[in-house]
């Protein structure tokens, strides 16, 4: 595909001299317009009225056939369509605002440190923080609770890996989800040593203690989207897939949004869960403006750095384990079922080459008699390259090309050489598909898409490691990375006929950014910031 210098203009538009000018609410011109449009255009100009675009064309074009109060002179900036995040946890990570920061420790007594002064400075009767990697310590083993106990003998602590698919805890958080020596819990582990627990628990036995943890009250949640919505606004995203949410926190975010309290738009994956699943799934799917509700999110696995994926062959650096499945194949193909007979969209979590092979035998099964389903494999980490063939246009890819970059100085020792070829296998994974949506998984990545731009054409680390890139045959192509981050996660949404590019009749979403990302060296990627967000016309950063 090749990105042309001409203007774009959807409809005709009529010359100043012959026929009054029409109103629009916004002109932008004399920018560098990427349209993600028809054969990838580029435009100069763009007119909005009513929150939606009505014009695309050239600066003179457009100027000589609109008028509008907003009239802004881009001075050559760079415009793309508002971007989407295909997958990340929008209000969780408003969630960890208001919770002790671990990302980034470089050894678990920098953790210790970072939970003590949390608790110092916001002292309370539970203790929670997130974000810690102990792939990124110089001692790569998971940490036990014997610190914490001393430290904290009073009050449960709850530490989550950064993952989210891991959960360090003390005594006191043990006792609160009834955890011993003796727990099993189908679908995870509590690790033992010397026959005790040592405080990890990977999984599903975290629901023990999280389920007794109390819950944010409604100003707190209120708090939460809305600061989680000023990150996003800031990095430019204008539309979310927050991939599993309760039915309470849907309704919400309907409420908010109604009110205009809350103006990003939000595609929400309902959490599989008996209560939700009930809530949704024998009424129509649920569709305003700025809320999608229409799929459900399902975890087959756990996560590889937790060594929580499921595999089909043993992990490399610990042999004889092969992960667990979370939810057995059996019950995603009874879960399938009822989803398909819902007219919903599953989404289901796969990271290990088996957890992603039984999704996809589910899936098949399920969708033997429909159409256009779109049902996504969430991350799509790890495949059995035999395997690839199972997708297609029934069976969209959702992957995050940061997990690869931050994956990728340990991920060959779980899997070994040979798996390595259908791991992060972003270009293979198009090819099957067609289409890709690419997010972020934030809180566990950053939020700033650029930089899943920059991992998934680039597939290197901030500091350029390695040379040369990671896999590069994996590599996608700036043009379709940036259709990744837009008009195929709208599609991916049921929603590219009303966004994901700059066309007429679409949402006037659209981001300015201060570099061209078409252009600029590979290594710059990283570094493009974003100077101004829009939703509908609006500007809201």
């Amino acid at each position: 595909m090749k990105w042309t210098l001409t203007g774009v203009t959807a409809l005709i538009l009529m010359s100043a001299c012959s026929e009054p000018r029409q109103e629009a609410d916004l002109i932008v011109h004399h920018a560098r317009v990427y349209t993600v449009g028809p054969e990838g255009a580029t435009a100069e100009a763009f007119a909005v009225k009513d929150g939606r675009f009505v014009a695309v064309g050239t600066s003179e074009e457009i100027l000589e056939a609109y008028s509008a109060p907003d009239t802004r002179d881009a001075a050559g900036q760079v415009i793309v369509p508002g971007l989407i995040d295909a997958h990340c946890h929008f209000y969780g990570l408003g969630l960890n605002q208001e919770a002790a920061d671990l990302v980034g420790t470089r050894s678990f007594e920098e953790v210790l440190e970072r939970v003590q002064a949390f608790h110092e400075a916001h002292p309370a009767d539970y203790l929670y923080g997130r974000g810690w990697d102990q792939n990124d310590w110089e001692v790569k083993a998971f940490p036990d609770k014997a610190a914490l106990d001393r430290l904290f003998p009073d009050i449960p602590v709850a530490l989550e890996r950064v993952d989210g698919h891991a959960l360090l805890v003390n005594q006191k958080a043990l006792d609160l989800g009834g955890i011993t020596a003796s727990t099993r819990v189908p679908g995870g582990e509590v690790i033992l040593k010397d026959g005790q627990p040592t405080g990890i628990l990977v999984d599903s036995p975290m629901d023990l203690v999280m389920n007794r943890w109390p819950a944010p009250d409604r100003a707190a949640q209120i708090r939460a989207l809305q600061q989680a919505e000023q990150i996003c606004f800031a990095n430019g995203l204008t539309t979310v897939n927050d991939a599993g949410l309760s039915a309470d926190v849907i309704g919400l975010i309907d409420s908010l949004q109604q009110a205009g309290e809350l103006k990003i738009r939000v595609y929400a994956m309902v959490s599989n869960s008996p209560a939700n699943l009930d809530a949704f799934l024998g009424n129509p799917p649920v569709k305003t403006d700025r809320l999608n509700v229409r799929s459900v999110k399902v975890y087959a696995d756990g996560a590889l750095g937790s060594r929580g994926a499921a595999l089909k062959a043993p992990y490399t650096d610990q042999p004889g384990h092969f992960g667990a499945m979370i939810t057995p194949a059996e019950d995603l193909d009874a879960l399938a079922r009822r989803i398909a007979a819902a007219g919903f969209q599953m989404n289901t979590h796969a990271i290990g080459d088996s957890a992603n092979v039984a999704v996809l035998r589910a899936y098949r099964a399920a969708l033997a008699g429909l159409d256009d389903p779109r049902w996504k494999v969430e991350h799509a980490q790890i495949l059995d390259t035999a395997d690839l063939k199972g997708f297609g246009p029934k069976i969209l890819p959702s992957i995050q090309p940061t997990h690869a970059t931050s994956d990728m100085y340990w991920a060959e020792d779980r899997l070994g050489a040979d798996r390595m070829p259908g791991a992060y296998a972003f270009a293979k994974l198009l090819k099957a598909s067609g289409r890709v949506a690419l997010g972020t998984d934030f809180p566990v990545e950053q939020v700033n898409p650029m930089l899943t731009f920059y991992a998934a054409v680039a597939r290197q680390d901030q500091e350029g490691y390695p040379e040369g890139g990671f896999q590069m045959e994996d590599a996608l192509s700036r043009e379709e990375a940036l259709k990744g981050m837009t008009l195929w996660a709208a599609y991916s949404n049921f929603e590219e006929g009303e966004k994901g590019s700059i066309e007429p009749g679409k949402w006037a979403d659209f981001t300015f950014l201060d570099a061209d990302l078409m252009t600029v060296p590979a290594s710059a990627l990283k570094d493009i910031g974003v100077q101004a967000t829009f939703v509908a016309g609006k500007q809201v950063y």
